[in-house]
């Protein structure tokens, strides 16, 4: 029987994990739990002992305890947590996970949920999610609680907390999942910013007319990495990346990265793609004091008053081209890029704060020397010109085709 897995430190955490497993078994919902915790002594018996949670690490509770280092501890739970919900899903033993913490408990909690495929519930109970999540959540469905006070005893404030999370996990395994409507339709993925918005949407539409489904990702960092994690899980039939923005940021330190692995799942996994360079005029930072120093003189633009932008440099541009170009070069499958000449986002067009052809034009320069093989299709259009989403468009449903045959 498929079962929700409550992962808690019980030296610290097995009252009330013991107390959401109970609210769970109250709502019929099965429910065991796991005890990810090294130096104390369990509260309550756990179902599946630390000693196995370690084991699973590649090392022993014995030898954690031995090394006296919280650190070291938590590593080798979350590792071993990893490794238990992993195997428990491929026996098809997963009904949702729970997990409750503070800051260790929420790192070894959502490591174990990160490990799980999107639509299973994972529910992180934690002290911590108030505040910046993202590196708990990643790419992942996490839903983050936040506890309020410390987990820390059954009270007034955390009964109804705790009691709720169980309910939310029992009412996500327990209710029946939502219709389809018609059969699976190939899934589509593109990128989008709020700049490049027009585009997106007139290419949203354009592939629905073609028969696809479309899932558009926020080009956020987190957006891009998801991206890049369902074309590697085999999701994705086709890639319309409009969207790369997050490569600026990656490269200047900007608050919206994905990474380095950006743009290179579709490459590996041959998925056709058709890449361009939207919102590659900006870097993101919050308010304006979140900038560094050392583009202090830049030239910004703030777009609310807790995201600033930065306009990349015709430097930077090259960089980003080559980045790119280079990425999609790599590419097993069908590929192609489409790059816009009067502007790459809603405000890099003539009149517009950050229009700067000499910029564009080192950017589509670098993107040729190094994009070497791949078919280059530069449009006398704004990336938000209707013509320049058709085209796009166009050109993916050729590539795809072609993957085809």
């Amino acid at each position: 029987m498929k079962t929700v897995y409550v992962l808690a430190t019980l030296d610290t955490k097995g009252l009330e994990a013991a107390f959401v497993r109970d609210q769970l078994v109250r709502l019929q919902v099965p429910a065991k739990i796991v005890d990810t915790g090294c130096m104390g002594s369990p509260a309550v018996q756990a179902d599946i002992s630390r000693d196995e949670v370690f084991r699973l690490a590649g090392t022993t509770l014995s030898a954690m305890r031995e090394k006296r280092d919280r650190g070291e501890a938590v590593k080798a739970a979350a590792r071993g947590a990893t490794a238990l919900i992993q195997g428990l899903h491929a026996r098809g033993e997963v009904a949702g996970v729970l997990g409750l913490g503070g800051s260790a408990g929420t790192i070894i909690g959502t490591s174990a949920m990160r490990a799980l495929p999107i639509g299973i519930p994972k529910v992180m109970v934690s002290t911590l999610a108030s505040g910046t999540v993202r590196q708990f959540v990643g790419d992942k469905d996490i839903l983050m609680m936040n506890s309020i006070v410390d987990i820390l005893g059954i009270n007034r404030i955390s009964r109804p907390i705790l009691a709720n999370a169980a309910r939310a996990v029992a009412g996500m395994t327990s209710l029946p999942a939502a219709p389809i409507e018609g059969p699976d339709k190939p899934l589509i993925a593109v990128t989008m910013f709020g700049v490049t918005t027009a585009c997106v949407m007139r290419a949203k539409e354009d592939l629905e007319k073609a028969g696809f489904e479309v899932l558009v990702f926020h080009a956020t960092g987190n957006g891009g990495q998801a991206m890049e994690t369902l074309i590697s899980e085999g999701l994705i039939a086709g890639v319309l990346d409009l969207t790369t923005t997050e490569l600026a940021d990656e490269l200047c330190g900007g608050f919206l990265s994905a990474g380095p692995e950006r743009l290179t799942a579709a490459a590996r996994a041959g998925v056709p793609q058709v890449v361009s360079v939207g919102a590659l005029d900006m870097v993101n930072f919050y308010a304006p004091d979140s900038v560094p120093a050392k583009y202090r003189g830049r030239k910004f633009y703030s777009h609310n008053p807790v995201v600033t932008l930065m306009r990349t440099t015709p430097e930077e541009n090259a960089r980003i081209g080559a980045d790119l170009g280079a990425k999609v070069a790599a590419a097993r499958g069908p590929k192609a890029i489409v790059l816009p000449r009067r502007g790459v986002s809603a405000i890099d067009a003539a009149g517009q704060p950050f229009d700067d052809p000499e910029a564009r034009q080192s950017l589509s320069t670098a993107i040729r020397e190094h994009a070497r093989g791949v078919e280059i299709l530069e449009m006398d259009k704004h990336i938000n010109d209707p013509e320049f989403a058709d085209a796009a468009v166009r050109k993916l449903l050729e590539l795809m085709k072609v993957g085809k045959r």
